[in-house]
């Protein structure tokens, strides 16, 4: 059964980052879709960063040119990069191993 656990969040002021990891149990993780989600108070969860297992991303409008998904598939591990947070960018992060398991979520907070 796969697992994965989220880390890094935390409370920032705008402007400034924050990286999370993701590190997922279980085999053959270099070929799966690795995806960001994240749910803000009273909204739908939403799609933030999505990579395909030939490290192909795509990200959501209101992140393009701050947020960065990566992944060391050694570590079992993904990441995403936040830069220049916005208040906006307050929520729970989930990472997703698409079809397969979900994170415990990781909560961002931007506010000064």
């Amino acid at each position: 059964q796969v697992q994965l656990v989220e880390s890094g969040g935390g409370l920032v002021q705008p402007g400034g980052s924050l990286r999370l990891s993701c590190v997922a149990t279980g085999k053959f993780f270099g070929i799966y879709t690795m995806a960001w989600h994240r749910q803000a108070p009273g909204k739908q969860r939403e799609l933030v960063a999505r990579m395909t297992g030939d490290d192909t991303v795509r990200y959501v409008d209101s992140v393009k040119g701050r947020f960065t998904m990566s992944r060391d598939n050694a570590k079992k591990t993904t990441y995403l990069q936040m830069n220049n947070l916005k208040p906006e960018d307050t929520a729970v992060y989930y990472c997703h191993q698409e079809n397969v398991a979900w994170g415990q979520g990781t909560q961002v907070t931007v506010s000064s």
